[in-house]
């Protein structure tokens, strides 16, 4: 890394994207870091890795129906997968965060959408139908060891050593990884971890749908109405369960689903 303060922003971004609570309270609300879904600092291939993500933007996303830049994205991120809340443009969180993505980037080619090891690789539709009943059966053979049977994680000395999939500590309703099919190609792709692609794409598939089956954190979009935020920001039924009566429960209902944006205060 470079000597000075261009180099001392790059290495607080590293530490901001590896553990994200402790570097960036004021804007995460779960024990979600970067780092959990950008596997190595963000630097795997296949895990969505930062010397991908840079040159991609600015880029136009249908999620907020306008251009956005690579802080934009950014956002993004805190508000969705850390259940938090945006920090302001060109604060020295999205600057880190960006000064360190860059860093990683150095030589890679710009607005490439083809460039090997971007996002995660899509798979095919599933041969079946993803099944809740076979992918708690994945789960509890292939997950839980890190993960707990009940999803909320492993922690140890106060340190988040595996992250919660599901309930009040986890991404909420309006990430990406709340898709079964974005879930599924990252599983497929690096869990379990240190063992990719052992499942099969199928398992891959079911385990997904049931980690995303679970309560989670109210999508920021909730309009009050269950049903509305449905159908307005939920429409693929197929591989989306938010709105969907799971174990005699509605998920997404605020009777049962923690609140977004729990950010510490």
């Amino acid at each position: 890394m470079p000597e000075g303060p261009f180099g001392d922003m790059i290495k607080l971004g590293q530490k901001i994207f590896n553990h994200t609570p402790k570097y960036a309270p004021k804007y995460v609300g779960n024990s979600l870091s970067c780092a959990n879904c950008h596997l190595d600092a963000g630097r795997l291939a296949d895990s969505a890795p930062l010397w991908a993500a840079y040159p991609a933007y600015p880029a136009y996303r249908s999620k907020n129906k306008k251009v956005n830049s690579y802080q934009e994205r950014l956002q993004g991120c805190f508000m969705y997968s850390m259940n938090g809340k945006a920090p302001p443009l060109n604060s020295d969180v999205l600057l880190a965060l960006e000064s360190y993505s860059y860093f990683l980037a150095k030589g890679a080619p710009v607005g490439d959408e083809k460039m090997a090891g971007r996002g995660f690789p899509k798979l095919a539709a599933p041969a079946e139908s993803p099944d809740l009943t076979r992918g708690q059966k994945v789960y509890e053979a292939s997950c839980a060891l890190c993960h707990g049977s009940d999803g909320q994680g492993r922690t140890v000395n106060g340190q988040v050593v595996f992250p919660p999939l599901w309930g009040k500590n986890s991404y909420n309703w309006g990430a990406g990884m709340h898709s079964v099919s974005t879930a599924a190609s990252f599983i497929h792709a690096n869990m379990p971890f240190g063992m990719p692609k052992t499942l099969t794409e199928q398992q891959a598939w079911d385990v997904a749908a049931y980690i995303n089956s679970r309560p989670r954190p109210q999508d920021p979009r909730f309009t009050g109405s269950v049903e509305e935020t449905r159908a307005k920001f939920h429409p693929n039924t197929k591989y989306d369960y938010y709105g969907q009566t799971i174990d005699g429960k509605q998920l997404g209902n605020p009777a049962n689903t923690p609140p977004a944006g729990t950010v510490p205060k």
